[in-house]
């Protein structure tokens, strides 16, 4: 069975309708990912399996357990973490008070302890600048923490929206190896991303999404050779 099912998903602002019966699903060990246009509701869907918004219709499964009425901190227990758009990390407190932040519904010390040191392999920048308040990183380092952050809660699925925007080029590179290795070490991931490119090179699976609804959904290398995703989002 797969780690998670979305079926029929219908989410609306008020009275606009912007998830349109979306069905999709995430494997266990898969990077998967959300394409399409501002609007068509990539970081609505992230939103909602995050429980921020509610469905009406429309199920989420997860690991066979029923989401769509669970408040979010329930949906963090149970495994699911976001890194939203923006980062949203606390300016005003320290790298490592952030990372620790992301460890409040833990009370394993020593599995603490471990995953921080696994947090600073993986970002040796934030080693580097531990004590260093949040709020004066680069953008890239903010994102690394963010990331890092949400890697703290031990999570079988990272949902990351955006990761790439704002950055230089090369550290949308560093980020996507980051993603990379993430997923190699165990972690399952469904990411939103604008740079298309990018996100389906690295996905093992990606969908289509315009204007609330699923249009294509295939391989990421399908995907990336599709002429008409290839007109729509590569640019080319």
């Amino acid at each position: 069975m797969a780690l998670l099912e979305i079926e029929n998903l219908n989410v609306y602002y008020g009275a606009i309708h912007a998830l349109k019966g979306i069905s999709l699903r995430v494997e266990a060990g898969e990077i998967v990912t959300l394409i399409g246009a501002n609007g068509a509701g990539k970081s609505t869907t992230l939103r909602t399996i995050s429980g921020l918004l509610r469905p009406r219709p429309g199920s989420i499964r997860y690991e066979q357990q029923d989401l769509t009425r669970l408040p979010p901190d329930a949906i963090v227990r149970a495994g699911i973490c976001q890194v939203p758009e923006g980062r949203r990390i606390f300016p005003n407190l320290t790298v490592l008070e952030n990372l620790e932040m992301g460890a409040y519904t833990r009370r394993d010390r020593r599995g603490i302890a471990a995953d921080l040191e696994q947090v600073f392999a993986l970002f040796p920048r934030l080693r580097e600048r531990a004590r260093q308040m949040g709020g004066t990183l680069s953008g890239g380092e903010q994102q690394m923490l963010a990331i890092g952050r949400a890697l703290m809660v031990r999570p079988k699925l990272l949902l990351l929206d955006e990761p790439s925007l704002g950055l230089a080029p090369f550290l949308v590179q560093e980020i996507f190896r980051i993603i990379q290795e993430i997923n190699q070490r165990g972690t399952t991931l469904l990411l939103v991303e604008q740079n298309a490119h990018m996100a389906l090179g690295i996905a093992h699976r990606g969908y289509v999404l315009e204007t609330g609804r699923v249009t294509l959904a295939d391989t990421g290398a399908a995907l990336l050779n599709n002429p008409e995703v290839r007109h729509a989002y590569l640019g080319q």
